[in-house]
């Protein structure tokens, strides 16, 4: 049983050759490609309860269907009351089939579910192809049981492409069918 996700079959077959020919790249290897989407959660206030990181982890883990791990501080800051070492955050990195799925449930089931939502801002791009964009609540995404919920997180999300301009990235983040506001 061979399994590839809906979005990259729709990449390799239509969104590729039509940015070949928008961008009048001489070959398919030009066209932009999204290489990795990183989820990243920091949690300032787990510095007092530790049970806040090992939950962060385990609902990131559920929502990217990959392992999470912890993110640790780097140096003492004593303003934030903060220790080198310290359990601070959640992340992972999502590559290949699991990038394609994650990327399908966000732009189908859970973008459309936020509250008032009307597109997301294209003020996240860094101007060699990656954009990055905030998620106020956790609870967007269907695998979250609600019940189970300690506190209501914020996410940033970041889409890591090969494209060399901001206008490369946003056309092939628009052709996956990404809610831009206009």
């Amino acid at each position: 049983m061979n399994y590839t996700p809906r979005l990259r079959t729709k990449y390799s077959e239509e969104i590729a050759p039509k940015l070949k020919e928008r961008f009048e790249y001489s070959s398919i290897m030009q066209v932009p490609r999204i290489t990795k989407i990183c989820l990243n959660q920091g949690l300032g206030k787990a510095t007092a309860d530790k049970k806040i990181i090992d939950a962060a982890v385990d609902e990131m883990t559920l929502i990217a269907g990959q392992k999470a791990m912890p993110t640790n501080a780097t140096k003492d800051i004593s303003n934030f009351k903060l220790r080198k070492g310290v359990a601070i955050g959640a992340k992972v990195t999502l590559r290949g089939d699991q990038m394609y799925d994650f990327l399908d449930r966000l732009i189908s089931v859970a973008l459309p579910r936020t509250r008032d939502f009307r597109g997301v801002k294209s003020s996240g791009f860094d101007g060699r192809g990656n954009f990055t964009f905030g998620v106020k609540e956790q609870i967007i995404f269907p695998e979250i049981d609600l019940d189970k919920i300690k506190q209501i997180n914020g996410m940033d999300i970041t889409f890591v492409t090969t494209a060399r301009t901001t206008e490369e990235a946003k056309a092939l983040l628009e052709e996956f069918g990404f809610p831009f506001t206009k």
